[in-house]
């Protein structure tokens, strides 16, 4: 049975509103990524849900921070200093327009910020000034955007949670458009002979990632995944559940049909199925510490409160 709670969000549905949407998450982190001090595999550039979208968290400008948050209720981009300036940007128009006077509102707040405006990790990409082609924006698609996030962001806390290693908290990245948790072993690793910059930073770490994304024109479905760096030998053949999850050689990575744990009859419950089943198959065949996932004792030790 399919549940209202997990709302559906079919990729073809809202291709136009999800491609206009990625260009402006770009912009807020590319002015994430110019401010924010570096962090190993770019934890700095990440976006985080929240309550009402998605946020930069706050980002530091001199001996002020500033913080920028989609507003995916209201629909309005907001933009807050720590000394009090407060300004609203409505969701909508071209991206253009959007880079226009999000550089504005930057000014009249003194934030003298340099970005770069070609966007990452897409095809072709416009450069925001330029970019008239993005303009589409339906607040009902974006809500449920927003909707699918906020349980997304629960099951891959429960997946972080779980951890004793070194681990990323659960963020967005505008490049590749995708809500993620990764966790580490704590040994090196070097990304693909011919990658990029963006390849090379975030893969010089040996680590299991895992999250989700609502689609793109080369896999055309919301679709949780998971993977292992550097690729295991044999990852192919790992058992994953639920049985419509699998490895999928085309994209090189574990994918679940977001509409596949929907369809449960518990559908966090499913997709806590899935990423465990992946991290095990992929950490036992990289030679991970069983350990690392052994929260027993602590779950049983956590402090509850008498009040």
């Amino acid at each position: 049975m399919q549940h209202d709670a997990w709302p559906a969000l079919p990729y073809d549905d809202w291709s136009d509103t999800c491609a206009t949407l990625h260009m402006y998450t770009q912009v807020i982190g590319k002015l994430r990524l110019a401010l924010s001090p570096f962090e190993p595999e770019w934890a700095n550039v990440a976006l985080y849900v929240s309550a009402r979208g998605l946020s930069t968290s706050p980002m530091p400008v001199d001996s002020r921070t500033v913080d920028a948050e989609f507003d995916f209720i209201d629909h309005v981009l907001v933009i807050r200093t720590s000394d009090g300036s407060i300004d609203r940007r409505p969701l909508g128009g071209s991206v253009a327009e959007f880079y226009t006077d999000v550089t504005a509102i930057l000014g009249r707040m003194g934030i003298d910020v340099a970005i770069s405006v070609v966007p990452s990790e897409v095809p072709d990409p416009i450069p925001f000034p330029d970019d008239r082609t993005h303009h589409t924006y339906d607040t009902g698609q974006a809500g449920r955007f927003h909707q699918v996030l906020t349980r997304v962001d629960v099951a891959l806390k429960e997946h972080h949670a779980r951890f004793r290693g070194r681990s990323t908290p659960v963020h967005f990245f505008w490049g590749s458009f995708d809500l993620a948790v990764t966790r580490f072993s704590g040994r090196p690793a070097e990304a693909r002979p011919g990658a990029g910059v963006i390849e090379r930073v975030s893969g010089d770490a040996e680590q299991i990632c895992a999250g989700w994304w609502p689609g793109s024109d080369r896999v055309r479905y919301p679709a949780f995944f998971s993977y292992g760096h550097p690729k295991p030998d044999g990852i192919e053949a790992v058992p994953v559940r639920p049985s419509e999850g699998g490895w999928r050689p085309e994209v090189g990575e574990f994918l679940l049909p977001y509409d596949a744990a929907r369809a449960s009859a518990d559908p966090r419950g499913a997709v806590r199925e899935f990423l465990d089943a992946t991290y095990a198959g992929a950490a036992g065949l990289m030679g991970w510490d069983p350990g690392l996932t052994d929260v027993s004792a602590s779950a049983a030790a956590r402090p509850r409160s008498t009040a």
